[in-house]
This record gives C-alpha cells, structure tokens and sequence, in this order.
C-alpha cells in the first residue's frame, strides 16, 4: 500500500512540474488572457529599446488589451476578449496590460486612449483598436489581420 501512495505522490509531483515548465513558456495560459508586464513584453513582443524596426518576437498572432479598471469601456470589452481567447485557442494569443500599473510600456507604445487593442499579426505591422468594440468586429479584426482570411 505504502508503495502505491508513494508511486502516487511521485506521478502527482511530476505532473505539478510539467504543469509549471508548461507555465513558464506561457503555454498553460493560451486559452485566456494572459496579464503582461514592461519585461515581458520586451521578451515576449517586442523590444523597443533595443530595436529600430518592428520586429515582432512572439510565436503566434496577439491581441494585446490596454486597459484600466476604473474605465467603464475596458470592463464592457474584456469578457469579449476573455471569449474570443477561448474561441482562437491554439491559434492567437491575447494579452493585458493595466495600464495604471505599467505606466512606464503605456507611454512607451503611446497608449492615449483606453481601451486600446493593440493586434499583432505574425508577420506585418500591428493595427490598433481604439475604444470599445462589439464580438463581431473583433471577430473580424482576427480573421481579416490576425490570421489573414478575407
């Protein structure tokens, strides 16, 4: 009995584990969104202070959400974004930045308005968004720029 407990905690550990590499390379979070900070978005987007030209780093299509909690349109349009990660699983990645908390990136991606939906295609230049949106217009962002189906 004592061996089955033991070979039980030790398959327990191990899947804790994988859960925590998976987490790292932000694999567990696709599906939702996921909250981003300056440094990782320099490691994750793009860095800024190190390059001329854009050049995004990221290794599938992104949304990226600026918001505030106390804005009223960001809270309208992040249960869209949270559905619309669920719905793209595998396919985008979708992102937020509180901007109250990361002034420092809002200022320098120029962030003036809230919300401000940042759309970053594998390839090509980012479009934005700005102020709030319904579920189909940002369907129709995802299929028209993020995975290029007109």
């Amino acid at each position: 009995m004592r061996q089955y407990l033991f070979i039980l905690s030790l398959l327990m550990a191990c899947t804790l584990c994988n859960g925590l590499h998976a987490q790292d390379k932000g694999m567990a979070n696709e599906g939702n969104v996921i909250p981003m900070d300056h440094e990782m978005f320099i490691k994750e987007v793009f860095d800024y202070t190190n390059a001329e030209e854009w050049k995004y780093q990221g290794r599938m299509p992104a949304i990226i959400d600026f918001y505030a909690d106390w804005c009223g349109p960001c809270r309208m349009v992040a249960p869209i974004l949270q559905q619309l990660a669920q719905e793209y699983k595998g396919k985008i990645i979708v992102y937020k930045v509180n901007t109250d908390q990361e002034r420092k990136l809002a200022g320098a991606v120029g962030i003036q308005s809230l919300p401000t939906i940042l759309l970053i295609p594998a390839e090509g230049q980012p479009q934005v968004i700005v102020g709030a949106a319904d579920k189909d217009t940002f369907k129709k962002a995802i299929e028209t720029v993020l995975l290029k189906q007109q």
